[in-house]
C-alpha cells in the first residue's frame, strides 16, 4: 500500500483535519491543495502515490482531476471524498472502477487503507 498522501480539498479545516488523522496513523502527508489546478500541479511535482481527491472544488471537479491523473504517467491511486452521499455520486463513481470513495465523516486511516484494497 501507497504511504505518501496529497490531500485535495478547498476548506482549511478539513484539510488540516485529514492531515493529523492520516499522520498519527503514519501516512506521510506530502502536501496538500486547495483547488483541481492546484492539484494537478501538485501531483506532477510531489508524486504522491495517493489522492484524496474532494468532488467538489471551485474550478475543476473533483472527478475531472480524477480523470486527468488518470491519464497521465505513473498515475496516482485516487481516493474521492465529498459529504454528499454516495448514492448522488454513484453514476459517477461507477464510470471508473479504479476510484474508490469515502464519505468525509468516515475518514479514517483503516477507511483509506480498505479503499485502496
Amino acid at each position: 500500500m501507497g504511504r505518501t498522501v496529497l490531500i485535495v480539498d478547498d476548506h482549511p479545516e478539513f484539510r488540516s483535519a485529514a492531515r493529523a488523522l492520516l499522520q498519527a496513523a503514519g501516512f506521510d502527508v506530502v502536501g496538500d491543495a486547495a483547488d483541481g489546478s492546484s492539484a494537478l500541479e501538485a501531483v506532477s511535482r510531489l508524486q504522491p502515490e495517493i489522492v484524496l481527491l474532494d468532488v467538489q472544488l471551485p474550478d475543476l471537479d473533483g472527478f475531472s482531476v480524477a480523470e486527468q491523473l488518470a491519464n497521465g504517467p505513473a498515475p496516482p491511486a485516487v481516493v474521492l471524498t465529498s459529504s454528499r452521499s454516495v448514492v448522488s455520486l454513484r453514476w459517477r463513481l461507477t464510470g471508473n472502477p479504479g476510484w474508490s470513495f469515502i464519505p468525509k465523516n468516515e475518514l479514517s486511516a483503516g477507511a483509506l487503507a480498505a479503499a485502496l484494497g
